[in-house]
């Protein structure tokens, strides 16, 4: 089994995402790290070079080509859910954990959120964003985690695996 985390930028996916996987003895896969190796440019000159679509392009592409994955812990971007075809590839392989952040915890870790190639961001404000992703989020996900900002990571780590392997327990 495989677990994708989604949900906006500066949610902590990738932090949790790491402690997840050594904790459950996965594998971690950062998507945002492959589309850098597969492209040779950042996701913010990627974004200024070729645009949104180009990014949400190279993720989906990235994403389809897990296909032999097992026991991993999947950390795609927070603009995943733009594109059907990655989030329907990601169900089939993956529980589906939503980190819900509050908006607030989202603006004070992406102090520089301009600059970290975020989907988006050159037509609509953050907060635009949040709430638009908001919907497209609980959509996909099979579990929601919501976070207040005053959990620690073992607590949500916790949580999730409460929640992936609920019938085993």
């Amino acid at each position: 089994m495989n677990i994708t985390l989604i949900g906006m930028a500066g949610a902590g996916k990738s932090t949790i995402g790491r402690v997840l996987a050594k904790q459950l003895d996965y594998t971690f896969i950062d998507v945002d790290r492959l589309i850098k190796e597969n492209t040779g440019m950042p996701l913010q000159a990627l974004i200024d070079m070729q645009g949104d679509l180009a990014l949400i392009k190279f993720e989906e592409e990235a994403i389809l080509r897990l296909n032999q994955v097992d026991s991993c812990v999947i950390s795609p971007g927070g603009s995943v859910v733009y594109s059907e075809k990655a989030m329907q590839h990601l169900k089939e392989i993956s529980k589906i954990i939503f980190l819900n952040a509050p908006f607030r915890s989202i603006v004070r870790r992406l102090p520089n959120a301009r600059k970290r190639g975020i989907v988006g961001l050159r037509d609509r404000s953050l907060k635009e964003l949040f709430e638009e992703r908001m919907v497209l989020y609980q959509k996909y996900a099979d579990f929601s985690v919501k976070l207040k900002g005053k959990e620690s990571i073992q607590e949500t780590v916790r949580k999730i695996i409460e929640l992936c392997f609920e019938d085993n327990i």
